[in-house]
């Protein structure tokens, strides 16, 4: 496995950079996959979110400074290109972002990819109560286990809000859950 300064100097150079994209993908796509999905909800959108965010990372990796992890880097690509579809989406059926994120919830139960039960899909429901960027740190830090600092990078938020964000969430969704 390359490291990460390897694989961004490969990705940067002409000859390798194909192969060194491949790489990535194989690394990262996984991970993204499941990040872009707590967010989108359907397996179809976070397919098409995944797409697009690898495109735009080949595109934009010479551009990369590495001021930040190419992890956080890629992260804040894949939550911006997911929030971008929520917002197409609900333009497109002429809704809020939060009806199209309620019709995603509700699409979960006919999902063939949704293998969760209906405590997973309620809890789903109580997520998708949440404003958008509780949503956002309650999946990177329940879910997929991201630490504050990383999540820092990715949302471009201090520790400490991040922090008080998901305390906040986590007393929401204990609520939801309780009086429904």
């Amino acid at each position: 496995m390359t490291t990460e300064t390897e694989l961004i100097s490969q990705l940067q150079a002409k000859g390798n950079k194909d192969a060194a994209f491949r790489e990535l993908i194989t690394q990262y796509k996984e991970r993204l996959y499941w990040h872009i999905r707590s967010i989108v909800k359907s397996h179809d959108d976070a397919d098409d979110v995944l797409q697009n965010t690898f495109i735009k990372v080949y595109k934009s990796i010479d551009g990369f400074k590495g001021d930040s992890k190419l992890y956080s880097w890629l992260y804040r690509i894949a939550t911006n290109e997911a929030i971008t579809l929520i917002n197409k989406n609900a333009k497109r059926l002429q809704i809020t972002n939060e009806e199209a994120k309620d019709l995603a919830i509700n699409n979960m139960e006919s999902d063939v990819y949704f293998e969760g039960d209906a405590i997973q899909l309620k809890l789903q429901k109580a997520i998708a109560t949440l404003p958008e960027k509780q949503q956002l740190v309650f999946n990177m830090k329940y879910f997929q286990d991201i630490k504050y600092k990383d999540m820092s990078e990715i949302l471009d938020t201090s520790e400490g809000a991040l922090k008080a964000s998901y305390h906040i969430a986590t007393k929401k969704i204990e609520a939801y859950l309780t009086n429904n």
